[in-house]
């Protein structure tokens, strides 16, 4: 079953969402749900080559928590930058190594990194496991790689590898 529909729980919320997009329980629509569902099923299994597990999922509400304080935090920090009338702030780049290489970890940490104002995650290097991050109001780089790597990539290591 699982070649013939590798993601049967995505074909199904896709079947059910075309249906309440449709407004409409009609067979022709229930048919072209379902021919929509699967096709998508047999897409995601060729770009999702590797299973999701999570080794620790307790730690997914920490890392959670961890991320909601720095979102806050920096959507402040953010703001008074801008209301401030001091000098422009110095907005730069880091090239930062990482341990991780889960997919989905790294999915993740690209998400959280590119949601806290003030940062963005523009590049990953696969070959050099380094990521190049953009950030507004950089004063000092160490900083920010050791704030990464303790705050989110240990929690992603314990959670994904």
């Amino acid at each position: 079953m699982k070649r013939l529909l590798p993601h049967p729980i995505l074909a199904g919320f896709i079947l059910v969402f075309w249906l309440i997009l449709q407004q409409s329980a009609g067979l022709g629509h229930i048919l072209l749900g379902s021919v929509v569902g699967v096709i998508a099923s047999l897409a995601t299994a060729l770009i999702i080559p590797e299973p999701l597990t999570v080794r620790r999922p307790l730690k997914i509400l920490q890392l959670l928590a961890v991320a909601g304080v720095d979102i806050v935090r920096s959507n402040i920090a953010v703001m008074l930058i801008l209301f401030n009338p001091r000098p422009k702030p110095t907005a730069d780049f880091i090239e930062m190594p990482l341990r991780l290489t889960n997919t989905f970890g790294l999915a993740v940490l690209a998400c959280l990194i590119t949601a806290t104002p003030g940062s963005a995650w523009l590049e990953y290097d696969r070959e050099r496991s380094t990521v190049l991050i953009h950030v507004f109001d950089l004063v000092d780089a160490d900083e920010w790689v050791e704030t990464i790597k303790n705050r989110y990539e240990s929690l992603l290591l314990e959670i994904f590898q």
